[in-house]
């Protein structure tokens, strides 16, 4: 069930990720790491570290809180999702 909801979640980032403006080119480059980082996570492609990938996620939080708060509160949703999945 939280795979499901960490999928839904990442969708939802991807959305934002993608109404991001034009001249946003960094901020978007970010997002799409950490889909990417976190669809790995998912497929087990890759030994991720899990701190690292929640230190990405703070920065990303950080990075987009006054600007794009409504990418803050799906990266936040992500970082409850994973953490209750015990990633």
């Amino acid at each position: 069930m939280s795979e499901d909801k960490l999928r839904q979640e990442l969708e939802r980032l991807k959305e934002e990720a993608a109404k991001l403006p034009s001249d946003d080119a960094a901020g978007r480059a970010r997002l799409d790491e950490v889909i990417k980082r976190v669809e790995s996570k998912l497929a087990e492609d890759q030994d991720d570290d899990d701190e690292g990938l929640f230190d990405q996620l703070q920065e990303s939080v950080s990075h987009f809180e006054a600007e794009h708060p409504r990418a803050t509160a799906i990266l936040n949703d992500i970082m409850v999702t994973l953490s209750n999945m015990g990633i």
